[in-house]
């Protein structure tokens, strides 16, 4: 898998905080974590734990050029490309579409025409893996603050964002979708193995 080592993914990490200070990087270790948790929880999908740890703490590094809306994705696309990540680079584009649909996001699409185009493209085509459907899950569930119930998570989101549009609820659906599955290979709720949940989600 072209990823970094761990070492390097918290320096990378550090070094884009530094340029675009802000709870983005607390969230970005959360879904990290949470993603470890749950690999470590599945093991008939025989996931590296460790990679899914180093690639929740990239999956926004895009945020490095600054505040953005959905451009971050492109941006850490780009820019873990160069490094040679291309799997982390993968993360960073198909971690905010779980269903495929461009039009369902939260927040305001500030990409340049041929930018979206390549986005469009890429994501259609690409065949999801349960990396994928990890991080996707990972990142509704990982606020800043620690792990919680995606029901905060998304209301949080929403309400940052300015509200929900006509393809809102079928995103959320799917996101509650991936949280069965792997609810199913651990055999219990993916909550059961992430601590905090209780007290982030109402503190």
């Amino acid at each position: 898998m072209k990823i970094p080592t761990l070492a390097e993914a918290y320096r990378l990490l550090d070094e884009a905080h530094e340029r675009n200070p802000g709870p983005w990087r607390a969230h970005s270790i959360n879904v990290g974590r949470a993603a470890q948790y749950i690999a470590q929880a599945c093991p008939t999908l025989a996931l590296d734990a460790d990679a899914c740890l180093i690639l929740g703490l990239l999956h926004d590094i895009g945020r490095r050029e600054g505040i953005t809306g959905m451009r971050h994705t492109y941006d850490g696309y780009q820019f873990l490309i160069a490094q040679g990540y291309d799997d982390a680079a993968r993360i960073c584009l198909t971690h905010s579409f779980p269903d495929r649909n461009l039009n369902a996001i939260f927040g305001k699409w500030d990409c340049a025409p041929d930018e979206l185009a390549f986005l469009q493209g890429y994501i259609t085509q690409c065949v999801y893996t349960d990396y994928d459907r990890l991080l996707q899950l990972c990142d509704a569930i990982a606020m800043d603050i620690g792990f919680v119930l995606m029901e905060k998570r998304l209301v949080d989101v929403i309400l940052r964002y300015g509200g929900t549009t006509e393809q809102t609820l079928a995103k959320m659906r799917t996101y509650f979708a991936l949280q069965s599955y792997f609810a199913q290979h651990i055999g219990a709720s993916i909550y059961t193995v992430l601590p905090g949940v209780i007290e982030n989600t109402f503190a």
